[in-house]
């Protein structure tokens, strides 16, 4: 029996007055669809799943929802006109049985029901939104940048709860951890048409890139054409005087192709230069220590930090990171301890509020009335590493248009103006670069082009992300803070980070699609329905269980030690080898126990 479609999009047309955003495209999302919804910064993402949700009326063609079907679209910037605190947006609409699920929601995402509107930053506005969302529960969810503005373990929470639910989703994020785990299907937006895959966003960059491979084989392939035609039409004319009429317009259709032919957006031409190296001490940090109204932010902690490190900040929001980060660069004064700057050191500052970028300034303003990029006498010149440069051709190579120089900065989505903020950062060399939340709102492409540069950076660099991919592919050090003043330096990335910490009492299991054994040794169980050496190895398995995972704790104890990784680095990559081996282990061994003792059970 064939199933009735969620949503059904036919022959949908758009433009805003200029290009077509959209021309002649047809899609069909089907029940339990799981979907990434990819493409460029400034590709038409946000504006198709608003097409999708009803919010933007299409210039030709047909938005039908399957009979009976609820849609809910998960608002960037919702309007709470009229309501006094978060709470009352939330469960605006719901009936009082479900009233609950928005508490649960909350708890989740962590935003305060009781937050009154007009002091709650965007952020939380956001949080409140999705929690409406969820708490509605509609048979599909359009959901644009979810996991902007949370943290980690928000994260995770929202990742069980659409990993575990059965309605339909349709996913724009950055997050590319966060797509790899739930998306089985991908839409990719790419010059106005709409491409569909049936895998999910693991997978989407190998079929991107075969799919341009291709384009490219056939354009060299009209373009050779093309010149045979034209070497004919010039050549054959003195040899026939008289030519082939139907070869000459099938010349002119060649070119007309080439010409209809769209070309891909370039990456951007981002370019990272370091300044004079700094000295080889950067920062010395000794007990620093931290509160505000009595609530202990940072707890004494001291830090080493060399010129070439790489470090990364994570933990929940409001833990304190961004204070930390502040106090390592001199905004803000520690209570207690001191903080001792290297030599030469050149500073660059990427600040997640976007605080530096005047929103009712023009992107040609925003560079040029910098002091630092200011070229004197020259009004149209922004001085980029040392070289003037026009202002037009500087934010080209960022992907801006000519038309958008003169508009307003809060005209811009939110990649766009991260690429700006990077456009003014990335103007003059520096030596030690300060990433507060850089990767939020950015494409793949840039995401990628972003951690090549830091690659590269001679510089040091300290970051604030809750992108866990980011984490790994760039951090070789992680500071952990997570809660009660606690700072611990563990070295890798997010995933070092994790297998290196020590399991928490109080710490929340994450849902994930594997049964899980219950802490405590298991227990001895009926050995009904068992083969004789199912029955032994059940009682074996036991005992097994406890022996790996004491093995663990003593290997997690070793690592622990946040100089191992210096000190000692052939025994700690062993005893990193040593605990993901064991972890492979425990892993097979409870999965074994668990279908034994459901079979004894049946």
């Amino acid at each position: 029996m064939a199933r009735v479609p969620l949503l059904q999009l036919s022959d949908i047309s758009l433009t805003f007055g200029g290009d077509p955003v959209f021309d002649n495209l047809s899609l069909v999302v089907q029940p339990g669809d799981r979907v990434a919804l990819v493409g460029r910064n400034g590709s038409g993402k946000s504006t198709l799943m608003k097409v999708m949700g009803g919010l933007v009326e299409p210039d030709r063609g047909e938005v039908v929802p399957g009979p009976g079907v609820s849609v809910g679209y998960m608002e960037q910037d919702p309007d709470m006109t009229g309501f006094s605190t978060l709470g009352d947006f939330a469960i605006h609409g719901l009936e009082a049985s479900d009233l609950y699920k928005v508490e649960r929601a909350g708890e989740g995402l962590k935003f305060d029901p009781a937050r009154p509107v007009e002091t709650a930053s965007g952020g939380e506005r956001r949080r409140a939104a999705l929690a409406r969302l969820m708490a509605e529960a509609p048979d599909l969810m359009l959901l644009d940048e979810p996991t902007n503005h949370l943290d980690i373990e928000a994260i995770a929470w929202l990742e069980a709860e659409l990993r575990a639910t059965r309605a339909g989703f349709v996913l724009i994020s950055h997050d590319r951890a966060f797509l790899r785990e739930l998306t089985r299907a991908t839409l990719w937006i790419d010059r106005g048409m709409v491409r569909r895959q049936e895998k999910g966003f693991e997978a989407f960059e190998a079929w991107r890139d075969t799919v341009w491979e291709e384009e490219d084989t056939a354009r060299h392939k009209l373009n050779r054409k093309i010149k045979a035609e034209a070497r004919w039409a010039v050549e054959g004319i003195s040899a026939r005087r008289k030519r082939n009429m139907g070869r000459v317009r099938a010349l002119q259709d060649l070119r007309a192709e080439r010409a209809a032919q769209i070309k891909r957006q370039g990456a951007a031409a981002m370019a990272l230069e370091s300044g004079p190296k700094s000295g080889r001490k950067v920062l010395e940090v000794k007990g620093i220590s931290k509160s505000f109204d009595g609530t202990t932010i940072l707890s004494p902690f001291s830090l080493k930090v060399q010129r070439g490190d790489r470090i990364a900040f994570v933990g929940p929001n409001g833990v304190g990171k961004t204070t930390l980060l502040k106090m390592l660069i001199g905004e803000v004064a520690p209570d207690t301890g001191s903080v001792s700057m290297g030599t030469n050191l050149e500073l660059a500052v990427f600040d997640q509020t976007r605080s530096k970028l005047d929103p009712d300034a023009s992107l040609w303003d925003s560079l040029t009335g910098d002091p630092e990029m200011r070229v004197s006498g020259k009004a149209d010149q922004v001085m980029v590493r040392g070289t003037p440069k026009h202002v037009v051709g500087y934010l080209k190579e960022f992907l801006f248009d000519e038309a958008q120089a003169r508009s307003p900065v809060r005209s811009l989505s939110g990649g766009e103006k991260a690429r700006l903020l990077l456009a003014k950062i990335m103007a003059r060399p520096s030596n030690l670069l300060v990433l507060d939340e850089p990767t939020n709102d950015l494409d793949v492409e840039t995401l990628d082009l972003l951690q090549d540069l830091l690659g590269q950076y001679d510089g040091t660099v300290l970051l604030v992300s809750h992108d866990r991919d980011f984490l790994d592919r760039v951090a070789v050090t992680t500071i952990a803070m997570e809660g009660d003043g606690k700072a611990t330096v563990y070295a890798g990335g997010w995933s070092d980070y994790q297998s290196q910490r020590a399991p928490r009492a109080d710490a929340v299991v994450q849902v994930t699609t594997k049964k899980t054994v219950p802490a405590s040794k298991p227990k001895q169980s009926p050995k009904v329905g068992l083969s004789f050496t199912e029955k032994h190895r059940l009682e074996a398995l036991p005992a097994e269980i406890e022996r790996l995972e004491a093995e663990m704790a003593k290997l997690q104890e070793l690592l622990s030690d946040p100089d191992l990784y210096s000190r000692e680095p052939v025994k700690f990559k062993k005893a990193t080898e040593a605990l993901v081996e064991r972890q492979a282990k425990l892993e097979a061994a409870e999965e074994e126990w668990l279908h034994l003792e459901e079979k004894a059970e049946a």
